[in-house]
């Protein structure tokens, strides 16, 4: 077993093109890198190496990546996780901070944005004075009163006055970028 440390990191996403294109980068930036495509395969390398960082996404075809970070922080109780997604919203992120993740990233992300998410880098330049747009305001409300009903669409539906099919229509439509 190898000794857990800040240099080895477990990277679990089910698309392998954007993985091994990430693990190649990190690879490059001087860190050991074991990639998984799911949960299971996550947890097996997490107790053969012990890494010190892990990046999971957050949906994947074997479950959730919420449930990953909990699986791997029992194995290796001071990782460091990163949760990736292409699909945010703040009812998610406070979920993968409760269970563990430092850092909630929408994806694409790069090498840099990654290990700045652990602290190895200064983040990137933010406006504080720029507000988000009304579509991701209303995109966030939406996950968040989703989340609070457990995915129930009827009683989301319920809960922000609209009608269930205009509320599927809404979350049909493609994730509203951060600003």
């Amino acid at each position: 077993m190898s000794e857990p440390g800040a240099g080895t990191l477990l990277l679990v996403d089910d698309d392998e093109r954007y993985r091994e294109r990430l693990a190649r980068a990190l690879r490059d930036r001087g860190l050991v890198v074991f990639t998984a495509p799911g949960g299971e395969q996550a947890v097996a390398l997490a107790k053969a190496h012990a890494p010190g960082r892990a990046v999971v996404d957050l949906r994947m075809p074997t479950g959730s990546g919420l449930d990953v970070i909990e699986q791997l922080r029992a194995v290796c109780p001071d990782l460091a996780v990163v949760m990736l997604t292409g699909y945010g919203s703040i009812a998610t992120a406070v979920d993968a901070t409760k269970r563990g993740a430092v850092h909630y990233l929408q994806k694409p992300v790069d090498a840099d944005q990654l290990l700045a998410a652990f602290g190895d880098a200064p983040p990137p330049a933010t406006d504080p004075t720029k507000v988000p747009s009304l579509d991701r305001v209303e995109y966030e409300h939406i996950q968040r009163v989703l989340h609070d009903c457990g995915g129930n669409i009827s009683e989301a539906a319920r809960r922000l006055g609209l009608h269930r099919r205009s509320l599927q229509r809404k979350l049909q439509r493609t994730p509203i970028p951060q600003d």
